[in-house]
């Protein structure tokens, strides 16, 4: 079984993570363009018995805005503030870990895409992989 890891910018906070994630999603939601600072995140899922934390992270609530107002637990590094991973307390078989944390350009392509509408026109239409 493969395993990545995945780290902060000032690698405090690390994910050994082992193989492969059972989906890599795109997300064109305006929340995700904030918290990622980009034009999207690309995120993927992992049962957490495959992910282990090793070091410090703070946690920051957000509600969804979308109607089921899921709560999502976004973690991050309490040194340098990168986000690295999430979780939902309404689905505790979830730990969906930001791909760009990996810094690996050979990570596998995203499987699903969400908020299409909300995509910046000057993006592609990226085909899926799956």
């Amino acid at each position: 079984m493969a395993t990545r890891e995945a780290a902060c910018h000032c690698g405090q906070l690390r994910l050994e993570v082992e193989g492969d994630p059972f989906v890599i999603g795109i997300c064109h939601c305006l929340s995700c363009q904030r918290r990622t600072g980009s034009a999207f995140g690309m995120q993927a899922a992992f049962a957490p018995e495959h992910v282990t934390v090793v070091g410090r992270h703070s946690t920051y609530r957000r509600i969804s805005d979308e109607a089921d107002r899921k709560p999502h637990d976004f973690h991050f590094c309490p040194e340098c503030g990168s986000q690295v991973f999430y979780t939902e307390p309404d689905e505790p078989d979830l730990v969906v870990v930001s791909v760009g944390s990996f810094a690996d350009p050979s990570f596998p392509p995203p499987t699903e895409a969400g908020y299409g509408s909300r995509r910046h026109h000057w993006l592609p239409d990226l085909p899926l992989a799956g």
